[in-house]
């Protein structure tokens, strides 16, 4: 009790446990930071979620873990048999570009108010990326992580759902049913060189995104390697 009454004091409200949450709730930020302080000062932790989350998304280390882990899953050797397909991937793209001017849109008709970092973080959604959009936001706009990951990974959930009626609608049954054959043999050394020139390009031309791709590469790396077998399996399957 005299703890929540110091707490009280200081945020000018009613010693009680919902007006003290919703004094923090609208507080600024120095106050909270204040507030935050003088729950350690009275013996208080973060906990276990707040050491999470510092630890793992603050910091950006879990999406460039599980960067590696998606490296480390992925084959490109249909890729590199046939270079024309890396266009479909550029559709990935326009949703991006797309769901930026969406929230501009909106808050342009103050419908709902995003600056411009905040409509790049949202969408980043429209990539359809869990990981990616967990490392973008958490730079570009960490007030909205939460909600970000959320849409992003149910997004993703429903992809299963979502996918198969446009497809149907798109297609013919005689289009669905053509098999697909790889159009050359992809040597080792290819798919070696690949994931290094990949980082070199990237670090060279888009720095800000060679954390990420770096990682990405790093993982795809020890696939195709081959001298790492079991620590590649361990970041294919365990560590993800």
């Amino acid at each position: 009790a005299g703890q929540l009454a110091v707490i009280a004091a200081k945020l000018n409200c009613a010693p009680d446990v919902h007006a003290i949450k919703e004094a923090l709730a609208l507080a600024l930020p120095s106050v909270q930071g204040q507030m935050e302080n003088l729950a350690v000062d009275m013996g208080y932790t973060p906990g276990v979620l707040a050491l999470f989350y510092k630890v793992a998304i603050g910091s950006g280390v879990a999406p460039l873990v599980i960067f590696m882990g998606v490296g480390a899953m992925t084959d490109f050797g249909p890729l590199l048999a046939n270079p024309r397909t890396l266009l479909l991937g550029a559709a990935a793209q326009f949703g991006i570009f797309a769901t930026v001017l969406g929230a501009l849109t909106l808050n342009y008709f103050g419908l709902i108010s995003f600056t411009l970092p905040q409509a790049a973080a949202i969408g980043i959604i429209g990539g359809a990326d869990g990981p990616t959009a967990i490392y973008l936001s958490g730079k570009l706009a960490p007030e909205l992580l939460g909600a970000i990951a959320v849409a992003a990974y149910s997004y993703m959930a429903l992809v299963p759902l979502i996918q198969p009626p446009i497809m149907r609608a798109l297609t013919s049954e005689k289009e669905r049913k053509i098999r697909m054959v790889q159009l050359r043999t992809v040597s080792k050394r290819e798919k070696i060189l690949f994931p290094v020139v990949l980082l070199l390009l990237v670090a060279l031309l888009l720095p800000d995104a060679a954390p990420l791709l770096g990682m990405f590469c790093f993982g795809n790396l020890m696939r195709e390697s081959g001298v790492v077998e079991r620590l590649s399996d361990t970041v294919q399957n365990g560590l993800i």
